[in-house]
């Protein structure tokens, strides 16, 4: 016999209940929430108490499920992404395509291009999210991402390289002080430093102190600096690459130092992926691939 609607937990506990299982931690499930650690127990208490059961076994350090919390939690799981499934086939039409891409890889790279994928794609509607959270690509609603990383990837993502991260320096040819023909390091050290939130500069220099310089808390903002001639940015070359070319900003040298990371186009492997979503997997492999 259906359960009527009535005898159904409150939607909210549910979802409490899910996050923790999934984290086997309040705390960590009330930051995925955005609500109080006490919230979250509060709500998984009032599950509890309406199934008369305990779902966790509440440990000194963090949850554990018991065995029927352990079986509940698949299904509930398995509801909650169907529910997502159906929303999202509700909300996003065929043509429409979800990308997220860091800050700097919006403003540099992703936004001077957009002319160019409507050309070559003009029914797709892409969704730009400007962001420099890993995505989670469910939650999020996001069908492809651009992100820095090394490989390898989890086995439930789909990631293509890029381009490296080749680090350099550059400055505006209107930099006051500025000799482009001998950057050594310490007529550099001489000029303004642009910071973002890498520290690329202490590294460059060896030092560890924080070093003098104008902090930016995102590589843009320390790039239009740099083209408004307010000192020297450590960037990507990928980044300035139409700049360098423009005669805009001179390259003033390698940093010098591996930044650890690459660029990749990643997203969810799925056995079936809409036309869309793959028509823009392969416009950005072959206009930013290397």
């Amino acid at each position: 016999m259906p359960t009527s609607p009535r005898t159904l937990p409150p939607l909210n506990a549910l979802r409490a209940f899910e996050v923790s299982g999934r984290h086997l931690n309040f705390r960590a499930a009330s930051e995925e929430l955005g609500v109080t650690q006490g919230a979250v127990a509060q709500q998984v208490r009032l599950l509890e108490d309406h199934l008369g059961l305990a779902l966790f076994h509440r440990l000194p350090r963090g949850l554990a499920l018991t065995g029927r919390g352990k079986a509940y939690l698949a299904d509930v799981s398995r509801a909650f992404a169907l529910l997502g499934s159906a929303t999202d086939r509700l909300q996003h039409r065929a043509d429409a395509v979800t990308i997220s891409v860091t800050p700097t890889f919006a403003a540099r790279m992703l936004i001077p291009q957009l002319s160019a994928l409507q050309a070559a794609l003009p029914k797709v509607e892409l969704r730009t999210v400007a962001t420099t959270a890993v995505s989670d690509f469910d939650r999020d609603q996001v069908d492809l991402a651009i992100r820095e990383g090394r490989a390898p990837f989890p086995t439930g993502l789909e990631a293509r390289f890029l381009f490296p991260q080749e680090l350099i320096l550059v400055a505006s040819p209107h930099l006051p002080g500025l000799d482009p023909v001998r950057p050594s390091r310490d007529r550099i050290a001489a000029l303004p430093l642009l910071h973002d939130g890498y520290g690329y500069w202490s590294r460059y220099f060896g030092m560890r102190a924080a070093l003098p310089g104008a902090v930016f808390n995102q590589t843009s903002l320390a790039l239009d600096a740099a083209l408004a001639g307010q000192g020297i940015a450590i960037t990507c070359r990928a980044f300035v690459q139409a700049d360098l070319d423009a005669g805009r900003l001179l390259n003033l040298g390698d940093a010098g130092f591996d930044a650890e990371t690459e660029f990749y186009l990643v997203r969810k492997r799925s056995p079936r992926s809409p036309g869309a979503v793959d028509a823009v997997w392969s416009w950005c492999i072959e206009r930013y691939g290397r």
